[in-house]
Order: C-alpha cells, then structure tokens, then sequence
C-alpha cells in the first residue's frame, strides 16, 4: 500500500505509481485480452498488457486495436481506465518529457503537468478510427507543453546595452500559440481557432468539427477560409507579436494540478481503506480547491 511519504512528488511519477497500483492487488484492475489476435487468450494485468505492446513483435494494428478499447473505457467507466491510459502511454510520455526538457531552464513540473493534461483533454475526443491512437494522444500533450515553454519564452525579453534593431519575436513558433494569440487580439474568434486546429492540426474531417459547432460542413469551410486569410494578414503585419497570454502569477499551477494528477486519480479508484493514505499527502492542496481536470470524476 502506498503511504504519504512514499507517494512521488513529480507528475509522471505520480501517474506511474498511480498505474502500477492498479496493475496489483488489491487494486487490481484486468484487461480482457481474449479476442484481441496478436494477445495471449487470458485476462492480463495492466503492466503485462503494456510490456507486450511494447514487445517489437505486437503489430500496429494490435496496438491500435487495444488502445480503441482503452479509450472507450477511459470515456465510458471513468477515473480508474483514464488513469490506466496514461499508465499505458507512460514510455511515450517520459520520452517525450524529455526532448521537451532539453534546453529548458524552468521548472520541468510544470512541463509534465501540462503534457498529461494535454493528453486527457485529448483523450475525450480522439478519433478512435484512426490510426496511431496512442501517438495521436501523446502528441496533443506534447502541443500543450509546448505551449508553456513558447509562453514563458515570449515572457522575458531580453534587451542588449548595445544600440541597434530589434527583431521581434516570431509569432509563428508554434502554431497553437498562434491561435491562441490571434483569439486574443480577436483577430479570430474561439469557434474559427477550434476549425484550424481541429482540421489542420489535428487531422480531424471538417465534417465532425462543423456537427461539434452545429454548423454545416459548408459553413464551416467558409468560415475557416476567412479566418485562415486574416490570420495570413495579422502575422505578415505584425500583429500577433508581443502578445501576452499567460500572467506570470500563474506560475507554479502546473505543478500543482501535476502532483494531484496521480494521487486523485487513485484516491477515486481504489479501495478506502487506501484512499485515506492517498488523500492525508495532499489533503492541504485540496482544501484550497486545486482540482486534477479531466482525471478525477468527484473530489476525495
């Protein structure tokens, strides 16, 4: 049983103690892994289901195939499969947590955190039809640290004691930084950013963002056409530099939403007799109402 003290105090580790205790009694949380070709004909632990996709053997289609059910659990049954989803795409996230830490001078917490809220907003609406689930997931929690280390970059400019030019920051470093921007300086509005970065970022049919916006497929090619022309026109002008998007005063949410991520999670999915231990490490955090969005269905 995890205890207070020995419960991890970074993000990913949290959600991998958070897996694994899912994976052993008495928490034990099976996967049926009859019927999947490619998989032993038993009822596996979550830890053996993630070691044999891992396996160099397990065909894509296996893989694809697993994590379709994983998401329909995650979205149907709730805390306990969102959690196991991360736990499964842990390989993927730590190696990502990495690249994305090279060069970074911040706190890396806060990158994590993000990369796995990231990857359960995702979770809710990636298309299950496709391929590459896992990758798709992990790749919108990736945007979504990115998305800190741009902000925190745009926050401090650095200014030289030598006269001369300037050049201004590049609006273009990531492109849903300059969505964010472009709604900020109502250059788009929400409804147009969510058309370009569902179907040009993230590869959605214009079909299925238009029926989330209750609008035609039409509509919404026409929509997207202007706003992608005044986008083209506020980045060729200038016009999206400089903007703030994130109050330095902020700093430091990203850790703490990241060391509740695991510890919540688990608080809701296993038994009583193991949530107390769980919740008496962050029960203070709680108090002050800091919630895990996307990971937990009710408080502890």
């Amino acid at each position: 049983m995890a205890t207070p003290s020995s419960w991890p105090t970074t993000p990913l580790d949290a959600a991998e103690k958070a897996f694994l205790m899912l994976a052993e009694a008495p928490s034990h949380v099976p996967f049926d892994a009859r019927g999947f070709d490619g998989l032993p004909d038993r009822v596996l632990p979550l830890d053996q289901l993630r070691r044999l996709l891992l396996a160099s053997g397990t065909g894509r289609a296996v893989r694809d195939a697993v994590w379709r059910e994983l998401v329909v659990r995650a979205r149907r049954d709730g805390p306990v499969w969102r959690v196991a989803a991360v736990g499964m795409a842990m390989p993927g996230l730590r190696r990502q947590a990495g690249l994305l830490a090279a060069g970074w001078h911040g706190d890396t917490h806060d990158l994590d955190a993000e990369l796995l809220v990231g990857f359960m907003e995702r979770l809710a609406s990636v298309d299950v039809d496709e391929p590459r689930i896992c990758g798709r997931l992990v790749d919108a929690g990736v945007r979504a640290a990115r998305k800190i280390r741009v902000a925190e970059s745009d926050a401090v400019l650095i200014r030289s004691g030598t006269p001369g030019s300037l050049l201004p920051i590049r609006p273009w470093d990531h492109p849903d930084l300059v969505l964010a921007r472009a709604v900020a300086t109502a250059v788009i509005d929400r409804d147009e950013a969510r058309l370009i970065a569902g179907t040009r970022l993230d590869h959605e049919t214009l079909a299925r963002v238009a029926g989330e916006l209750g609008i035609s497929p039409q509509t919404a090619s026409d929509w997207r056409a202007r706003a992608e022309r005044r986008l083209q026109q506020a980045i060729a002008g200038g016009e999206l530099s400089f903007v703030p998007l994130r109050s330095r005063r902020h700093r430091g949410r990203g850790r703490r939403v990241g060391s509740l991520l695991g510890a919540r999670a688990v608080a809701a999915a296993v038994s009583a007799s193991q949530q107390q231990a769980l919740v008496g490490k962050t029960s203070d955090r709680m108090a002050a109402g800091v919630r895990a969005p996307g990971i937990v269905a009710a408080p502890a």
